[in-house]
């Protein structure tokens, strides 16, 4: 899977905005990692709720249990931190530190979905519904919001 955590994806069909005037643009830090294989463009893809059933398979055979409601949501919460801290430095002002050597953004965001799994998956949330659902509300609230 390509690393994109260097370089911000922009939405399709949004050319990328001049920095504003007076500002610099912060370089990323020089990838020192082994680059990253081209992406299996073969392997099928995974739907939310695959993606929901592999994790519950996972917590009952190696996991053992699901944490609480309440941990799963500090966990949740240290997860976006991690993702926050990361955003910082590559995109804010923030400078890199040794601890943050080897930190992907692809993979701090996976740690983030896979405890929203989890939380769905013990909360008895089907997220293919619910994000179905909230495509709608979006659709029919924002309608006319963003032209």
């Amino acid at each position: 899977m390509a690393d994109n955590s260097l370089t911000p994806p922009l939405p399709h069909n949004t050319p990328a905005s001049p920095p504003p005037p007076n500002s610099t643009v912060p370089s990323p830090p020089p990838d020192t990692t082994a680059p990253s294989p081209p992406p299996d463009t073969t392997a099928p893809s995974l739907s939310i709720r695959q993606a929901q059933d592999l994790v519950d398979g996972w917590i009952r055979t190696t996991g053992v249990r699901y944490f609480s409601e309440l941990t799963n949501m500090a966990i949740l919460t240290e997860e976006v931190g991690e993702v926050a801290r990361l955003m910082s430095r590559l995109y804010g002002d923030q400078s890199f530190k040794d601890s943050d050597k080897g930190k992907e953004l692809s993979d701090e965001l996976a740690d983030v979905l896979w405890v929203v799994l989890c939380i769905a998956n013990q909360t008895g949330i089907d997220l293919t519904t619910a994000l179905e659902k909230n495509f709608t509300k979006k659709s029919i609230r924002d309608a006319t919001r963003h032209q």
